[in-house]
């Protein structure tokens, strides 16, 4: 279902009700989608550290090649 942004205004409950129920609605300004209106999820915890040692990068990680410097610096 899509609805305009005026729409949606005035209706906000009902869309919210339908969106609950599994509805999908698509908010629209000026006839083009712009946003979904979904329900909402309970994010999980944060935690700091819990990728340690599954990542690694490479030795030259830190050192960009000179031809990729000169192409970000040529106009």
């Amino acid at each position: 279902m899509q609805v305009n942004i005026h729409e949606a205004k005035t209706q906000l409950s009902k869309l919210a009700e339908l969106v609950s129920k599994g509805q999908k609605v698509v908010i629209a300004k000026a006839g083009k989608p712009c946003m979904d209106l979904v329900p909402h999820r309970e994010g999980g915890e944060r935690k700091p550290g819990r990728l340690k040692g599954s990542i690694t990068l490479a030795e030259d990680f830190d050192q960009t090649p000179d031809e990729v410097i000169r192409s970000f610096e040529d106009d």
